[in-house]
This record gives C-alpha cells, structure tokens and sequence, in this order.
C-alpha cells in the first residue's frame, strides 16, 4: 500500500496507520489484542453477524470501525484483505490531488 505512514500521535503504546493524513488503522503495541480498522458501514453489520472475532470498534465511531481480533475466527489472509479494505475506504475520501499523488 502507497502512501501509508505509522506513528504514536495518542500515547507510546497507540501505534496508528495513516494515508494522506488520515487513520485507517490502529491498534496496541504493547498488548496487540486487536486492530481498529475502518469499514463499509454495511459491511460492517455483516462481519459482525458473521465473525465471533469483530466487536464495533473500540473507542472509535461503532458505524464506521471494527474491533477486529487477532486470536479469532479470522484468518490472518483474511485480516489482510480486511486491512486493504480499511486503506479503500480511506483513500477514496481523500482529494483527487492526494488520490492521484498515491
């Protein structure tokens, strides 16, 4: 994924993945339970429905993100493909200037 940078803006522990400026990831370094990632507000209601592994996200808007849990139903290929979709949703909100400059 181009355009993809990391860093602590909330605390040390924090560690948030950004594009063009904006979170599309995040999780805890020091306990890496689970990610946030953000999702399709419909999609969102299916993983839910259909995993045991996504929780509406913690601390985050519950329409928009998943708590998405790394020992759980979830596949670590599928986790991936959940990552990628987290990175679509935010790209395409992003100017025409910042989209065409990935």
């Amino acid at each position: 994924m181009t355009g993809v940078t990391e860093g602590f803006p909330f605390d040390s522990s924090t560690l948030t993945f950004k594009v063009g400026g904006k979170m599309f990831a995040l999780t805890n370094v020091d306990k890496f339970e689970f990610v946030n990632l953000k999702c399709n507000p419909e999609r969102s209601i299916e993983l839910r429905e259909t995993f045991n592994g996504v929780k509406p996200g913690w601390h985050m808007n519950k329409r928009l993100w998943n708590s998405v849990f790394i020992d759980s139903d979830i596949s670590q290929d599928f986790l991936l493909e959940l990552i990628v979709h987290s990175y679509d949703e935010v790209v395409k909100t992003l100017t025409k200037k910042l989209r065409d400059a990935l």
